[in-house]
């Protein structure tokens, strides 16, 4: 991996495949590393001709932290956002976006397929219509337009998300906290082994640690950002939409939704998936993505 300096701040990174290829743009979502791409499914893409590009977000794993920024008050900004008033936040979502063209332009990229899933989906959304001519298609995956009409989480899975650890200086505490998020948002029909889970929410924590703070900020920007319904109207590239028909966290409404707004959005529904990437359907999604690019 390898570190770059973007819209002012510094991002970690890591590429796959030959650099002469197209680019495609893995962001990933809320409080989750670059290593939450699974490695074959980076390679699948490599191997389909695509110059894969991985990186953290802003406040997560080895990217910058904003520790001088305060801690937002996650129920008053939902108050705010309720009544329609602007919430006070440290960045936005379009500040996560300019990291984002910040990444392309630090590796000399002109334009790029871009792919962004759960909140990553929300940014790729935001670079492909303020930066049209830096997106060659984009791919969002369960992941919404914002509009306040859209269905809101099953409680159970935002409240695992707002779970916090027994004891947070405890890396086992953390891990199995994580474990019991990622139990909670997968789906029914591709449920993974409490062994896996733990396997890759230890190797998380030993690389990124736990830093609850940026997740409340990042957070923050999500419940700032707003709709996003004319501005999807706009973006003219070829676009794909992928979501889980179980999806707990991100209800499957919101993926319809983001569908329905992109001119020329195609919509893949897996019965059974959740708010995860399952191991069975990375192919398919990967072969998804790249028939999506070639159209471009």
């Amino acid at each position: 991996m390898a570190r770059l300096a973007s819209n002012g701040i510094d991002i970690e990174y890591e590429t796959f495949g030959d650099r002469g290829d197209e680019c495609i743009l893995l962001i990933m979502g809320l409080g989750t590393q670059l290593t939450a791409w699974p490695d074959s499914f980076c390679r699948q893409l490599a191997a389909s001709g695509y110059h894969v590009v991985r990186f953290d977000n802003r406040d997560i794993g080895l990217s910058t932290r904003f520790d001088g920024a305060r801690m937002p008050n996650i129920p008053a900004l939902l108050g705010l956002r309720m009544l329609g008033l602007p919430a006070p936040v440290a960045y936005s979502l379009r500040d996560m976006a300019a990291d984002a063209v910040g990444v392309l332009d630090a590796l000399e990229i002109d334009a790029a397929h871009v792919v962004g899933v759960s909140m990553g989906g929300m940014i790729a959304q935001l670079v492909a219509g303020h930066w049209p001519h830096r997106t060659l298609s984009i791919t969002s995956i369960m992941s919404t337009t914002g509009h306040r009409s859209l269905p809101r989480s099953d409680p159970h899975a935002a409240q695992a998300l707002m779970l916090k650890p027994d004891n947070p200086e405890d890396p086992q505490s953390v891990i199995a906290r994580n474990v019991h998020v990622r139990r909670t948002l997968q789906g029914p029909a591709y449920p993974k082994h409490d062994d896996e889970l733990w396997e890759t929410a230890a190797a998380a924590v030993a690389r990124g640690g736990y830093y609850p703070q940026g997740v409340a900020r990042q957070l923050a920007a999500i419940i700032a950002a707003g709709d996003r319904r004319r501005l999807l109207g706009r973006i003219r590239v070829p676009a794909l939409v992928i979501h889980g028909e179980a999806d707990p966290l991100v209800k499957v409404e919101c993926g319809v939704d983001t569908a329905r707004h992109l001119p020329n959005g195609e919509l893949a529904v897996f019965p059974g998936m959740g708010h995860d990437l399952p191991e069975p359907l990375l192919g398919e999604m990967a072969d998804l993505i790249t028939t999506t690019a070639r159209s471009a």
